[in-house]
């Protein structure tokens, strides 16, 4: 249905694919990965049209509709939400601005004479629109956005009103209105909460249609894609399993090659060490030469190419007393919105929190307290004086100095350190090579959350308090981290959409529901276990 046929793909310097091909047939879910930058967002680009190879060809299939999301999202404004996400449903949005115009002319007095000509097409053009069941399509816009987990009000109102990451959705919701014969998704899962994402999930088990999609989200992958397409090193590879089987697959053909790699080096360096100790001598030059030519044809193994995954020890926290935080018949509210009434919560010693609730639910507004950024309107917030906190909050990004590089800002906040162990350190977070000379301003989100993630670790607190720590880390970063947080010997309060980051790492959980606040003895899996559901919004 798609197909790419040995293409090659040059971006400035960086060769991107070399003869490279992959094929996307009729209702396969495939999962594309890669490391960043290797060319995924591009080949998603080729096969929209929007960029051509250099070399070779990408085919798709005639009367193929294709639905893509991206993460740059147009402007939108001017427009409800439901109106937006209809406008992008494909044959039947045309169909019905048709309908509109042709009320407007039917209205018109101006038009009277052409009156007939007019019903005449309207008829038509409304037995077409109940052919693509565009009646439907309201309920369906507003099925799909609730799903994204949109409230009524949202759905009516200005979609320019709202934030970037609910525009995302919005965008999102239009492919998924569209149901196009194939779907290119690049992270779709970035923006979303975890109600959201469970939905998608299910939403695109249940697509009939051809998906191919980039995701930082393991568990959402692996629920989803039966194939995993990978670009390493200019090549595609394909692999049929999910994400789970891939890795392991990678691995294995890591070890293997490593293995063969060694051998032949072992072969090789016993007939150099021949040729060596023979070469001058007469009476071997026969079975030298043969050696020598033997070597000349020998087909070269090449060493597995390493992922750049560089493991951190971090330093131990200090040791905090028992008690962490203390929550006291805790007030807030943000105008006439109750977000608690007479909260009371406890955080002791090397207890790791997860707090789960649906938006609104005051999931951020409990982190903001304890970190001190927000106030009570009654009732008290005590944190022990043996506490040294580190507080991680999307907005956390927005106070780097954006005319220091990556590295000046990590030597500002550590003038102790060595060059050495803060280009380790720089390395863990992605950073390699000429990465760290980046100014600040020029980060990406995902760099400026793993830049100020690399600070606040490099000297741990006892407390972390930690907001969507993961919200812009790929794969590779997210396992370090949850390595690394899985040896820290502090306590952790967090919030955090990810189900791999929430099973590895949480021991106790905070449910905040309409119906009131819950706790759970036990992790995330735990809480899936005893409450039968996966996040507290879902009505099963």
């Amino acid at each position: 249905m798609i197909r790419l046929d040995n293409i090659s793909k040059q971006n400035g310097h960086q060769i991107l694919f070399i003869e490279a091909s992959a094929a996307l047939q009729r209702g396969e879910k495939v999962g594309l990965v890669g490391p960043n930058g290797a060319g995924k967002t591009t080949l998603f680009r080729m096969i929209t049209g929007e960029e051509d190879p250099d070399e070779g060809q990408v085919g798709v299939d005639r009367g193929v509709t294709i639905g893509y999301f991206s993460q740059d999202v147009g402007d939108m404004s001017g427009r409800s939400a439901v109106a937006e996400v209809m406008d992008g449903a494909g044959p039947v949005s045309e169909v019905a601005a048709e309908l509109k115009a042709l009320e407007t002319a039917m209205g018109d007095p101006d038009q009277a004479d052409d009156m007939e000509n007019l019903i005449e097409r309207y008829g038509e053009v409304q037995a077409r629109f109940e052919e693509l069941d565009g009646y439907a399509l309201d309920g369906r816009a507003r099925e799909v956005l609730a799903g994204l987990s949109f409230t009524q009000e949202m759905m009516d109102g200005d979609v320019g009103a709202l934030s970037g990451g609910w525009k995302m959705r919005v965008a999102l919701a239009r492919i998924l209105l569209m149901r196009p014969d194939a779907m290119l998704l690049d992270e779709p899962s970035n923006h979303l909460d975890l109600e959201s994402i469970i939905w998608l999930e299910q939403f695109l088990r249940g697509y009939e249609g051809a998906l191919l999609m980039t995701s930082h989200d393991r568990e959402f992958m692996n629920r989803i894609v039966g194939k995993i397409i990978e670009i390493d090193g200019g090549s595609l590879t394909t692999y049929s399993g999910d994400y789970e089987f891939y890795a392991q697959q990678r691995a294995l053909n890591e070890k293997q090659q490593q293995a063969q790699f060694e051998r032949q080096q072992a072969m090789l360096a016993k007939e150099i060490s021949f040729i060596e100790r023979f070469k001058a001598r007469a009476s071997h030059a026969a079975q030298v030469q043969s050696r020598v030519k033997k070597l000349e044809k020998i087909e070269k193994v090449e060493p597995p190419k390493r992922r750049q995954s560089v493991q951190f020890d971090f330093p131990p926290a200090p040791r905090s007393g028992e008690d962490v935080a203390t929550l006291k018949n805790v007030h807030k509210s943000y105008g006439s919105r109750a977000i608690y009434e007479g909260l009371d919560f406890q955080v002791r010693r090397r207890e790791r929190w997860c707090v789960m609730g649906i938006n609104g639910a005051g999931k951020s507004t409990l982190l903001k307290l304890i970190a001190g950024s927000a106030e009570p309107d009654n009732g008290t917030v005590a944190i022990s004086s043996t506490v040294k906190m580190g507080y991680f909050a999307q907005h956390a990004m927005d106070l780097l100095d954006g005319d220091r590089t990556v590295f000046e800002s990590l030597e500002d906040s550590f003038p102790q350190a060595g060059q050495g162990s803060l280009r380790t350190l720089a390395g863990c977070f992605g950073f390699s090579g000429d990465d760290v000379e980046k100014k600040c301003r020029v980060l990406s989100g995902g760099e400026k959350a793993r830049l100020v993630m690399a600070k606040m670790l490099y000297d741990p607190p006892n407390f972390l308090v930690l907001d969507e720590p993961t919200n812009h880390l790929d794969m590779a970063t997210k396992e370090m981290l949850i390595t690394a947080l899985s040896q820290y010997e502090g306590t952790m309060l967090f919030v955090s959409h990810d189900r791999h980051f929430l099973a590895a790492l949480s021991n106790r959980v905070l449910e905040l529901t309409p119906e009131g606040v819950h706790q759970y003895g036990g992790g995330y899996t735990e809480y899936v276990a005893r409450t039968g559901q996966e996040a507290p919004g879902l009505h099963g």
